[in-house]
């Protein structure tokens, strides 16, 4: 298996790097894109995070175990996968580590789960253990 977590150097020099347009998704795009079942939503937050409320369906992988659940990201070009933190920082980094790994079809959401929250979406409590999904 590939060692991927990316250390905090480049977590931070990723997050002062300008993303292209094809590196994002809007909120509402993404949300769109998920509840229709058309892309893949992954809550990249950690535990904690979680515990303060997921999008209904979104698959839970805390960043700090990426690592070892890099199998869980669909692999196929024609699945698209949404990535998800807290406010896009660390989402946007982890597209360019997993893009430098072949992830082309992979993407993060604009905004992230504090403004999912501050416009009022539907948030569902986390089911409990690892690789949970959140039921819609």
């Amino acid at each position: 298996m590939v060692a991927m977590a990316p250390t905090l150097a480049s977590v931070m020099a990723a997050c002062s790097e300008t993303a292209t347009s094809t590196d994002a998704v809007s909120l509402e795009a993404a949300r769109a894109e998920h509840e229709a079942g058309r892309a893949v939503l992954i809550d990249i937050r950690e535990p904690e995070e979680h515990a303060t409320g997921v999008a209904a369906g979104a698959r839970l992988l805390p960043m700090r175990q990426l690592s070892q659940r890099l199998h869980e990201i669909p692999t196929r070009a024609d699945q698209p996968v949404l990535l998800i933190c807290n406010t896009q920082n660390r989402s946007s980094a982890t597209l360019r580590t997993l893009r430098e790994r072949g992830y082309g079809h992979v993407r993060y959401v604009n905004g992230g789960m504090s403004e999912w929250a501050q416009r009022g979406w539907p948030m569902v409590k986390p089911p409990a253990g690892p690789g949970a999904r959140v039921t819609p």
